[in-house]
């Protein structure tokens, strides 16, 4: 969305080295470096960040509600993707 507040981007913050990004809201800003600084300060305020991500909105895409069903069933074609098809050898404590 590109208006009079500049372009919507989404937020990824990381809070220690090595976790995950995490989505943590919205910014406006005009360009990459504005939406970074925006984010930091309302984001990371209290020092909770060690990584920022900015990414466009409109770069997003995403699945659709309506096709929740098909699109996350497994497959079941493919059965070496199950617990059940592997097998553990005894003794093994950790896999």
């Amino acid at each position: 969305m590109n208006n009079n507040q500049g372009i919507l981007w989404e937020v990824f913050v990381q809070t220690k080295p090595g976790l995950p990004h995490k989505h943590c809201g919205s910014v406006h800003a005009p360009d990459k470096e504005m939406a970074i600084q925006n984010a930091r300060d309302v984001y990371t305020r209290r020092s909770e960040g060690t990584s920022i991500w900015v990414v466009p909105a409109e770069a997003i895409t995403a699945s659709s509600p309506e096709d929740m069903g098909s699109f996350f069933e497994p497959a079941n074609d493919k059965v070496y993707r199950h617990p059940t098809f592997y097998h553990v050898p005894e003794g093994v404590k950790y896999l």
